[in-house]
């Protein structure tokens, strides 16, 4: 089975999906939207109609005190949105500074501005679901 890792933003949900082992992570896509989580939902729905996805991990934007911001409020309710509508369990992971870590990455990689625009949501939510597959292989 595989995981579904999501960086939600304002205007844009970033998507990556496991392996069938469940332990690499892998950009998948990023999703463009108006601002309405019930239309996310519906997107979300789709790719699990697609993919056999066991857990979703959702990125909690946590502020850098630990306190949670009007940004960790949204990603909740997402959450309880997919929970309720989708019947599939949601993990919170803690994504302070992916998105810094993923610029960096394509910083690296010499990437126009205009092209790390377009990638970095879902390399930031890849970075969110590895940090949770290298975790929970960890615990076991």
């Amino acid at each position: 089975m595989r995981y579904l890792g999501l960086d939600l933003g304002m205007k844009t949900l970033g998507v990556s999906i496991s392996d069938t082992t469940g332990t690499i992570a892998n950009s998948y896509k990023t999703i463009r939207y108006n601002g309405q989580l019930d239309n996310l939902v519906e997107e979300v729905k789709k790719i699990l109609l697609e993919e056999p996805i066991k857990t979703i991990v959702l990125g909690y934007p946590k502020n850098m005190n630990n306190t949670i911001g009007d940004s960790a409020k949204r990603a909740l309710q997402f959450k309880s949105m997919i929970e309720k509508h989708l019947k599939i369990e949601v993990v919170m992971q803690d994504e302070r500074l992916s998105t810094m870590e993923a610029t960096n990455y394509l910083l690296e990689a010499d990437m126009s501005r205009k092209k790390r625009k377009q990638k970095i949501d879902s390399l930031a939510a890849n970075i969110i679901l590895q940090t949770y597959l290298d975790r929970k292989d960890k615990k076991k």
